[in-house]
């Protein structure tokens, strides 16, 4: 028979403590699934607040052949999602933002490859302002950021899908440059929209409880 002293006792738990490890693993899941469908929730009303916004604008592209952008307010929804998820989750509002725009906000394209590229992938870009979204006081270069890769993708569409074979006037300049008339005519609204956003979201940041992400 063993004696008293050669037992091995397992070490006793403060009462009530036994289950914390476990409790708390299984609060993870819960925590990660509230707030991804936060998320979806603020994504869907942004999405809907920037459909709403694009009614409200100023087309300047009639003089330019009837297939111009326009001055509006419709990134700065976009931007504030990205800004307070990440730049997965903004891309992702982005992409279906611009596929809803062309069909139910008098969007027009002269091919699916134009539909994509100006529509989906141009607002899709505007996502990469939540690059920064852990730091919400760089709402403003997140952006110009969201806003210069909304221009590079109607840049590219102007040089490939639009591409000019001839001399053609813009801005009162005469070119036969592809680049240059694509550079020109997609800056006489993407810089003027780019402006306004920034303002906008310098404004935002006096209301900082609205950027920071809950946990």
């Amino acid at each position: 028979m063993e004696n008293e002293r050669d037992k091995v006792t397992e070490p006793r738990t403060a009462p009530g403590t036994e289950t914390a490890p476990e409790t708390a693993v299984q609060a993870r899941p819960a925590q990660k699934k509230r707030r991804t469908l936060r998320i979806m929730v603020e994504g869907g009303v942004c999405i809907a607040l920037a459909i709403a916004l694009s009614y409200l604008k100023i087309p300047i592209g009639l003089e330019f052949g009837g297939f111009g952008g326009s001055i509006d307010l419709v990134m700065i929804p976009l931007i504030f999602f990205a800004m307070r998820s990440n730049a997965g989750w903004g891309i992702g509002a982005g992409l279906i933002f611009g596929l809803l725009k062309f069909f139910f906000a008098g969007g027009s394209a002269i091919n699916w490859q134009s539909m994509l590229l100006d529509y989906v992938v141009a607002y899709g870009m505007v996502g990469l302002a939540g690059l920064f979204h852990k730091h919400y006081k760089l709402l403003p270069v997140a952006a110009v950021v969201g806003c210069l890769g909304r221009f590079a993708v109607h840049y590219l569409s102007g040089v490939t899908i639009y591409k000019i074979s001839g001399l053609e006037k813009i801005l009162n300049v005469e070119t036969a440059s592809p680049s240059l008339y694509s550079l020109l005519y997609n800056g006489t609204y993407m810089l003027p929209n780019t402006i306004l956003a920034v303002v906008v979201c310098c404004l935002l940041l006096a209301m900082p409880q609205l950027l920071r992400r809950p946990e």
